[in-house]
């Protein structure tokens, strides 16, 4: 990165920016000529994006004082994009704890503006009555508010954009289900936006007047109830008419895994969004309009909105997903890299096998792995741990790829992330399906003394407890099915896939 302090624009830290939001925000940033810090708890995750030689990243956590601290310095506007999105009890005390921090530290660094993106909130609801998630939101949103720094607070209701959590429920919920039995909330009023519209608002936050120091509202100008939204989506994407049928009797924690069978979305993350839709959240004004520096802030409609998602989509123009903040595991959890194993017991199956193709054929079967792909094993077999991972709230296999051909580190993959890649020889991905223990896949293209190409495959496994025992020697029988087969039949595809030759 340039870190010449004498060019244009303001320097700006980005919080947040391994996850969806914060992710298209830093090259929008640095597009408007500002100079961008990241602070991540894994740096390493953000150094396959387009535009990690363009930014300076961190190491840190926003619930971490001296490493706020360190990263404020020189900064002159602080975008607060960081949310717990679990349901554990802690979650709305861990927020308020980094909100309170990221406050302080601004404070004491001088920092000129804090931009911060929260949830629209209903007007008529007693925050007491609101949901765990939208009412931290608004807590949040109060602590960086009282902090002595000007701050903007940008609140919206539903993004439509594609890989947005929204849009991916939205899309699943109208595309899977030609006739839905519905909850009441189907038929609540919400005013939906595009990302391009709050990623506009947020860039041109950091231009806001210095004695602005408020809540603003920000949506599209159009008004619907979910049911008009499925119909709209359906519309726009050429389906059949879907018939919703409203029901009363489900609440919103049977709402949330009713989402998570039908969409790739968890039930963990489906519930705060069901209960989002729970109360009306239109915007009360649009000032926001009339302070952004620039051209007129018109926000465009929700069907244009899910033209351009679905334009992407089709494209495989995805730049992050809902998917892309998840954790895949502790900072404090071992690797598989780690000597003798440092975390205890490490349980390896490993297969390697000769391959009748390059190593640059075999590389693109194996960073082409999963999502529509599939894992080149006993379909079944992987098809089933998937429905049994979303039956006890894990994630399953549907949150599927970012990009159907390039992996990233940090990108979620059916229900593993990818930890490590080292371009055209080696992928390993770290599983996020409910285990008793951490679970890994490796796999990578090799020569051998002779010049030949070989494929090597580990699967590792370090349990958790007897029950962690007991699950590795209860699977290990399907081993040379699974692994065995899927090794074969990489090694098979390799040998079939054409490597476009080089341009002269």
């Amino acid at each position: 990165m340039d870190h010449d302090d004498t060019r244009a624009g303001p320097r700006c830290l980005v919080t947040g920016a391994t996850g969806y939001i914060g992710g298209r925000l830093v090259p929008e940033l640095l597009d408007a000529g500002h100079r961008v810090r990241c602070l991540a708890r894994s740096p390493e995750r953000l150094r396959d994006h387009p535009w990690a030689d363009r930014a300076e990243v961190v190491g840190g956590d926003v619930t971490d004082a001296a490493s706020v601290a360190r990263a404020m310095e020189g900064v002159d506007v602080a975008y607060h994009l960081v949310h717990a999105m679990s349901s554990g009890k802690d979650f709305e005390e861990t927020d308020r704890r980094a909100a309170r921090i990221f406050g302080e530290q601004a404070r004491a660094a001088g920092v000129r503006r804090i931009v911060h993106l929260s949830g629209l909130t209903p007007a008529d609801v007693p925050e007491a009555e609101l949901s765990p998630h939208l009412r931290s939101r608004a807590e949040v949103a109060r602590v960086l508010l009282d902090s002595g720094v000007p701050t903007t607070v940008l609140r919206a209701a539903v993004v439509i954009g594609s890989g947005s959590a929204s849009f991916e429920m939205l899309r699943y919920l109208t595309e899977r289900l030609p006739v839905m039995v519905a909850p009441s909330w189907v038929h609540t009023r919400v005013q939906p936006v595009a990302v391009r519209d709050v990623l506009r608002a947020l860039v041109g936050s950091a231009g806001m007047p210095p004695d602005v120091s408020r809540a603003f509202d920000v949506g599209g100008p159009d008004v619907l109830t979910y049911r008009q939204m499925m119909t709209g989506y359906a519309a726009v994407a050429e389906l059949p008419r879907r018939i919703v049928l409203p029901v009363p009797v489900l609440t919103p924690g049977l709402s949330s895994h009713w989402v998570g069978l039908v969409t790739p979305v968890p039930a963990s993350l489906a519930r705060p969004l069901t209960e989002s839709l729970r109360h009306e959240v239109v915007c009360r004004e649009d000032d926001i309009a009339r302070l952004l520096p620039g051209p007129p802030f018109r926000p465009i409609g929700f069907e244009d909105a899910v033209r351009l998602a679905l334009q992407r989509v089709r494209e495989a123009r995805v730049t992050t997903r809902w998917s892309s903040a998840s954790v895949p595991g502790a900072p404090s959890d071992p690797l598989p890299t780690d000597p003798d194993w440092a975390g205890g017991s490490l349980y390896t199956d490993h297969r390697e096998l000769p391959v009748d193709a390059s190593p640059e054929a075999l590389w693109r079967v194996i960073e082409g792995i999963g999502g529509e792909n599939g894992w080149y094993s006993f379909p079944l077999a992987w098809a089933v741990r998937g429905w049994l991972d979303r039956l006890v709230g894990g994630v399953g296999l549907r949150r599927g790829r970012r990009d159907a051909a390039r992996l990233r580190v940090g990108d979620s993959l059916d229900f593993w992330r990818v930890e490590e890649i080292e371009p055209g020889r080696l992928l390993r991905l770290r599983a996020e399906m409910r285990l008793p223990g951490l679970a890994w896949l490796e796999m990578a293209a090799a020569t051998d003394e002779d010049g030949r190409t070989r494929y090597r495959q580990r699967a590792l496994f370090h349990p958790r407890g007897l029950l962690g025992q007991a699950y590795w020697w209860g699977v290990s029988p399907f081993h040379a099915v699974v692994f065995g087969g899927m090794a074969r039949n990489i090694a098979k595809a390799a040998a079939s896939t054409p490597v476009p030759a080089p341009v002269p």
